[in-house]
């Protein structure tokens, strides 16, 4: 058979017409290629994953998140880790709930130390907050004051290692900011995490007002968003038998692991996994990066399925052309 015999009548159109040819073939090719694969190995689907909100607690700020925020971001989560003002129960869990209400979604709420009495007093009510994740926390019940719920059990060593500092307040008198003593800050606070690290964090500490430990929680959100909790096993700062007892109480998914106060410092894959779990993202830590690698195998080989095809439809354009530059005569045989 002749190449004129194969291409005439059907391939004699015009070089406009053979390049809409080859854009609808590529166009075809990827419209039936598989999906894209996520980072998490899921299915690509834009607002699928709730927003997690990462909220610290005294003696820290935002950066004490940023292992995990680190993590959640590489598994493709959108996170926000704002500043706890640590000024008083009441008005930080009021800015925290004026941050939640500025997320559009499904919101995954997690709390650290004091941060955890301030997230089940910010949620309460809000329908978007799907689950809390409590981290080495205090779980307060409405109605029940931090200074009570901390003296519940014994193995806690932070008040001998405070330090009172005077400060006046806006509306007039005088308050106390509490302050974990540098030369107490790594056994206390962060036994596990390197001394050079530990005196970083003591330099920047943020104190907390004393006046906090005595309000009484307004709502307790545990009660009625389903909760997760981790317990660390060697704080010094929180007792651990405190913590198993809130997360009963609070049916929580419990689980333990062997860190000091500050897990999301020196445990950060225990705690980013932990938050996955809230958001209902089961897929193991490990395959992160290797999914991630598979949806760029994915995308590269429809980067290359697509470039065949842009190059077979070119070869029809040239077939074309020439045909029509040799005429109707024969040509060479297949």
């Amino acid at each position: 058979m002749t190449v004129s015999a194969f291409l005439a009548p059907r391939t004699r159109i015009p070089g406009r017409r053979a390049r809409i040819v080859a854009t609808v073939l590529t166009t075809a090719a990827l419209a039936t290629a598989p999906a894209a694969v996520a980072a998490d190995g899921s299915a690509d689907a834009a607002g699928a994953k709730p927003t997690v909100v990462l909220v610290h607690g005294a003696f820290a700020d935002a950066s004490s998140w940023n292992g995990v925020t680190e993590r959640l971001q590489r598994a493709g989560y959108e996170v926000m880790a704002p500043a706890n003002p640590l000024r008083g129960l009441a008005h930080d869990s009021a800015y925290i709930a004026s941050v939640l209400k500025s997320i559009r979604g499904p919101i995954v709420l997690a709390g650290h130390s004091y941060g955890g009495a301030v997230i089940s007093d910010a949620a309460a009510g809000n329908p978007q907050v799907k689950s809390l994740v409590f981290v080495s926390a205090l779980m307060p019940d409405k109605g029940e004051r931090l200074a009570d719920l901390s003296a519940k059990f014994a193995g806690s060593e932070l008040n001998t290692a405070l330090k009172p500092v005077p400060f006046p307040n806006a509306e007039g008198g005088e308050g106390t900011d509490l302050y974990i003593r540098p030369a107490r800050f790594h056994d206390v606070f962060a036994a596990d995490v390197p001394s050079g690290t530990t005196a970083v964090m003591a330099a920047a500490q943020r104190p907390i007002s004393g006046a906090a430990f005595m309000e009484k929680a307004t709502g307790a959100a545990w009660r009625t968003i389903p909760s997760w909790a981790l317990v660390a096993t060697r704080d010094k700062a929180i007792a651990p038998d405190l913590e198993r007892y809130e997360a009963k109480r609070a049916k929580s998914h419990m689980v333990e692991v062997d860190s000091s106060h500050v897990a999301m410092v020196s445990r950060p894959d225990a705690v980013a996994e932990l938050v996955r779990k809230a958001a209902g993202d089961n897929t193991p830590a490990e395959s992160t990066m290797a999914s991630t690698g598979t949806s760029r195998l994915v995308l590269a080989c429809l980067g290359g399925l697509a470039g065949v095809t842009v190059v077979a439809g070119a070869g029809l354009v040239t077939a074309v052309r020439r045909r029509r530059a040799a005429g109707s005569g024969p040509g060479a045989s297949l």
